[in-house]
């Protein structure tokens, strides 16, 4: 038969070290903090350097003073913008490499990307080229067709734009009425 008391008088007697060389400790300490000081700004300095490559990207086109009938509204995220068909060559320069919240207006002079805390800017219905579901953008992973994705030209440049509805459902109306107006607009062009 064995006795509890043993047991219980040997878990009693564990205790954790005092901290005798304080010396050591704080150093350690100070040191992980510099080098994650230093993670942190090796990654700002190469986010500069990505918005300094691609200084040659036009300035973003503003919303015309009368841009026309409003066909679809849209708020919720927008994810970034890449090189089109590229889905991990994010473009940074001019703030399209920042996430944030979004409210999209397509209207029958183009769509309106007004983003809170970033740089709003429009894209010309002539510079729309495409409209798809997917399911990444710039590093963002969602369910598939969970990011409406919208390619267009600026200067000599296809971009892809992500962005995800707070109603996931609205994507596909997008896409189809983007399409029809890319379309629509090529048709006309062709004459």
């Amino acid at each position: 038969m064995t006795s509890v008391a043993p047991v219980i008088l040997l878990a009693a007697e564990k205790e954790s070290a005092e901290v005798t060389d304080w010396a050591a400790r704080v150093g350690w300490v100070v040191g992980l903090g510099l080098f994650v000081a230093l993670v942190y700004w090796l990654m700002r300095e190469g986010w500069k350097w990505r918005g300094t490559l691609q200084g040659d990207l036009p300035e973003l086109p503003s919303a015309p003073d009368d841009p026309g009938a409003v066909k679809l509204v849209l708020s919720g995220r927008y994810h970034g913008s890449t090189t089109a068909g590229q889905w991990l060559d994010r473009i940074v320069a001019h703030g399209l490499g920042t996430r944030s919240r979004v409210e999209l207006t397509l209207t029958d002079a183009g769509l309106d990307v007004v983003r809170p805390g970033a740089a709003d800017f429009f894209v010309p219905v002539a510079a729309l080229r495409e409209a798809r579901l997917d399911k990444g953008i710039a590093g963002k992973v969602l369910t598939e067709g969970g990011l409406l994705v919208v390619t267009w030209a600026h200067g000599d440049k296809l971009i892809d734009s992500g962005f995800r509805s707070d109603r996931a459902a609205e994507h596909n109306e997008w896409v189809e009425t983007l399409n029809d107006m890319i379309n629509k607009t090529e048709t006309e062009g062709a004459r």
